[in-house]
């Protein structure tokens, strides 16, 4: 029965990131700016013939509908187009950046989790004390600080003024590493490069922390309310009156039925991780799959940003299923 939830799950989401792809194939159309005076440069030895040229070589001449045609077929068939401006596969392309953004996004889910869970549940043990206020203070403060203030906030502090932690880019060009996944932190340790995975670990702090600094105020908030709320549960009670240590009470009672909603959250902040460091990437320079979105909308490259919206979709989509798949498997009595 569950795997024919799934089943639907997946079914439904189909007509869904078909419905985002046509969107923003729209909306790159009726954006100001034309795509070939971008793809021509600022020369003005541009013959006419060249620049229909360019319009047939991208099907660009074509009216909108026979353009959406021939981008709906090429999804199906798993093509996402050719880039306008690197004159190359969008798949390719996106497989480039896919390991930078992971990583990134990997960085700043560690972070968040690392932070929010002991606060969180010492918060909620501790109700009212110091702790709890200072949690409660900390969360507000995440959520209210924009991630790319924050980001050059830590760049003025540890870079600027202490000089003690890179701001651009992933790795010095010196350490390097061998390439095997592209995530430059698991490159190190899969090739034994030591200074290699220092300096990518040295690299990923000031992003990591930029953009997992919100979640993990988020997450701190849902866990904090999660597990008051289980704590003045009966079942909780009977475990004390039983003599169990608080610990046990606390991790093996509390703490797995105060999951069930947090995991909820947690999974969604993986989609926003994914799809909603833009900002953070360009900030410090990180080549990742956000990066290139902000690039492709200046330089009009449709294929490369539909292609990434896709990739979006298709990450949110993912996450939601796995979030529901967690879900039933904390609590029983719930069906997907």
């Amino acid at each position: 029965m569950k795997g024919i939830k799934i089943l639907e799950r997946i079914l439904i989401a189909i007509p869904t990131m078909l419905a985002i792809a046509i969107l923003v194939f729209v909306l790159m159309r009726i954006m100001p700016g034309d795509p070939v005076d971008k793809m021509m440069g600022e020369s003005g030895n541009v013959s006419i013939e060249e620049v229909q040229a360019l319009e047939k070589e991208f099907h660009l001449d074509l009216p909108l509908f026979e353009q959406l045609k021939i981008f709906v077929i090429g999804i199906f068939h798993g093509d996402l187009g050719i880039s306008f401006q690197e004159r190359r596969s969008v798949w390719d392309i996106i497989i480039e950046r896919v390991p930078a953004t992971i990583e990134l996004a990997l960085g700043a889910l560690i972070f968040s989790l690392i932070v929010a869970m002991p606060i969180g549940i010492i918060s909620a043990v501790k109700q009212n004390s110091l702790i709890d206020r200072l949690g409660t203070a900390f969360a507000f403060l995440g959520i209210s600080a924009p991630a790319f203030w924050l980001g050059i906030i830590l760049i003025i502090v540890f870079a600027v003024n202490f000089n003690i932690l890179p701001v651009y880019g992933r790795v010095a060009f010196a350490y390097k590493p061998i390439h095997i996944t592209g995530m430059y932190v698991l490159d190190s340790i899969l090739s034994l490069n030591w200074p290699a995975l220092k300096d990518s670990l040295l690299h990923l702090i000031l992003p990591s922390i930029s953009l997992g600094a919100a979640q993990a105020a988020v997450i701190t908030r849902i866990l904090r309310s999660s597990m008051l709320e289980v704590l003045r549960a009966d079942y909780v009670t009977l475990a004390r009156t039983k003599g169990l240590s608080e610990y046990v009470v606390i991790t093996k009672h509390a703490l797995r039925n105060a999951l069930i909603p947090t995991v909820t959250v947690i999974g969604l902040q993986i989609g926003m991780l994914l799809g909603g460091n833009m900002i953070i990437e360009t900030i410090f320079g990180w080549p990742g799959l956000g990066r290139l979105v902000v690039t492709s909308i200046f330089n009009r490259d449709f294929p490369v940003v539909q292609g990434s919206v896709m990739f979006y979709a298709l990450i949110y989509v993912t996450a939601n299923l796995i979030v529901d798949i967690l879900y039933t498997y904390l609590n029983p009595r719930t069906t997907i």
